[in-house]
């Protein structure tokens, strides 16, 4: 009887619905709550029957300052008042306990051995809720308020009687303990902020590896903190227990102070001052309130810890591959172009003509760019620490390689077109125009990483990049084979040898960066 009346109470003093669908049950509203529907109805308690018998009249939601819900019911004979929430609250409201079948006056013994057993299983990484409830002597047929609960029944939260607890356990998945290692991989330091006891909290930021030698603060030890004692030791703390959304907003002070980047997780209405604060918001999808969706910046439509850190992970490689097609593009036009003016100036023949030009801008700034877009992320592209948000899409290293590498194309393509002259104009300017193509296109090869060797990430292993390189060759020879074609674009067939040059002088851009790659200092400076 006493189980039962314990598990009544938490299926009543509850909004969450359970449903039968044709694959099974489902819960709809707060996964605490549907597992207490899920209890009351393992223990054959028909949760439609109790509700029409006990129809609730009134409610006080859960909140987080008040850590309690409290619901009022129409009884047979009368009012009842039935609680749930963190077991030292409902305990402060509670002077009798329920036991036997009747209530008798609660002890202060009775109530370190329920904070004890209550301790314990908190040490168990156990969620605790304390029940209770209380007989309001009203009569029914009077019941007509709109107000609520609480300034209707002012002492419905007092003198109540302790049922007892309810333990739960939502075992935290196994991507999620490794996400929270990639997390600390790539510079990103997890946080928990919960209102769970703090034993509990504990409990479960050791097992996921949140918690390892930092402090652990609770809401009230917070408060008891000036904001200068507290921005001394925020970066220290790891987990922070039976908080309330004020001090959720206290922590992202914090941490604005010491310049740091925050990205701060969310559901309820009271969360939204602290997800629109935070520099990233992100709400949860599923369980999220409309309010905390509409304050966030992102929102997971999953409500799962993991998508946050494929959602970094992809950002960051969308920002690597602007990078590297941005780069790709400045380094090929500011080589050719270099060539085109001092081949211009330096008295020699113009070594393109404008359909030349043409040519190769849309087929050599089209696709292999797109390609390089296209890129997969590279190895470790979650061990790099994180870049400032304010810095430019050039850093030192990609600016040095624009140039550098802009220079040594430069170099190469007007070396062989000066070399050819002596066989000709029109053959000179079709050993430029080829070898200019087929430099360009080695070294978007180049511009896959810039700290990896290509061989390390696979020549194959950016399918885009290959039919862009193929694309690129099957254009190209018609033009210097099909005769109607070589009128157009006045270019001349070359031979094997000339191949081997074009060739030779070519694959130099890839030798010189994949030899750059392996000096000291480059991955460093990768990320200056």
């Amino acid at each position: 009887m006493h189980l039962k009346k314990l598990l009544t109470i938490g299926a009543l003093c509850n909004d969450s619905q359970l449903h039968s669908t044709t694959e099974g049950w489902t819960i709809k509203g707060n996964p605490t709550e549907g597992a207490m529907l899920v209890a009351a109805a393992k223990a054959g308690i028909n949760l439609e029957e109790i509700k029409s018998l006990q129809p609730r009249e009134e409610e006080t939601p859960f909140s987080s300052e008040r850590k309690r819900m409290t619901t009022i019911h129409s009884i047979r004979n009368g009012i009842v008042a039935y609680s749930k929430g963190a077991v030292e609250v409902i305990l402060d409201t509670c002077n009798y306990i329920y036991r036997d079948g009747k209530k008798i006056e609660i002890t202060y013994e009775d109530k370190e051995n329920i904070l004890n057993c209550a301790h314990q299983m908190a040490d168990s990484a156990l969620r605790v809720l304390g029940i209770s409830y209380r007989i309001l002597k009203y009569d029914t047929d009077n019941w007509h308020s709109k107000e609520s609960s609480i300034s209707a029944y002012p002492d419905a939260e007092v003198n109540m009687v302790f049922v007892g607890m309810v333990g739960m356990i939502d075992p935290p998945r196994k991507e999620v303990k490794e996400a929270i290692g990639v997390c600390r991989n790539a510079g990103i330091k997890p946080i928990m902020i919960t209102g769970d006891h703090k034993l509990t909290a504990v409990a479960i930021a050791k097992e996921l590896g949140i918690l390892n030698s930092g402090l652990t603060l609770s809401g009230s030890e917070l408060d008891a903190l000036t904001d200068e004692e507290f921005e001394r030791i925020v970066e220290e703390v790891e987990v922070y227990a039976r908080v309330s959304p004020n001090h959720k907003l206290r922590i992202i002070d914090a941490f604005i102070k010491k310049v740091r980047v925050v990205a701060m997780t969310g559901d309820g209405v009271n969360d939204a001052p602290a997800l629109k604060k935070a520099d990233i918001g992100i709400a949860m999808g599923i369980t999220g309130t409309d309010v905390s969706k509409e304050a966030s910046d992102m929102i997971l439509t999953d409500d799962n810890f993991v998508s946050i850190v494929w959602a970094v992970k992809e950002g960051r490689v969308i920002f690597a591959n602007i990078r590297k097609f941005l780069t790709y593009l400045l380094t090929d036009n500011i080589g050719a172009t270099l060539a085109y003016v001092i081949a211009m100036f330096g008295g020699w023949p113009l070594p393109l003509t404008a359909l030349q030009i043409l040519f190769i801008n849309l087929i050599m700034d089209g696709p292999k760019a797109i390609s390089l877009g296209l890129e997969p992320p590279e190895p470790d592209i979650m061990k790099r620490p994180p870049r400032d948000p304010k810095a430019n899409i050039f850093n030192r290293h990609s600016l040095f390689y624009i140039f550098g590498v802009g220079f040594w194309i430069c170099a190469v393509v007007l070396g062989v077109f000066i070399w050819a002259l002596g066989q000709g104009k029109q053959y000179a300017m079709t050993m430029f125009f080829v070898t200019l193509i087929m430099i360009r296109t080695f070294n978007a090869f180049n511009c896959r990483s810039a700290t990896i060797s290509l061989f390390k990430l696979g020549l194959l292993t950016n399918r885009w990049l290959i039919a862009a390189f193929l694309l690129t060759v099957f254009t190209t020879l018609p033009i210097l084979y099909v005769p109607f074609l070589q009128k157009i674009f006045d270019v001349v067939p070359l031979n094997l040898k000339d191949w081997s040059i074009v060739f030779l002088a070519s694959i130099t851009v890839l030798i010189v960066v994949e030899t750059a790659k392996f000096l000291p200092g480059i991955r460093r400076k990768q990320n200056a």
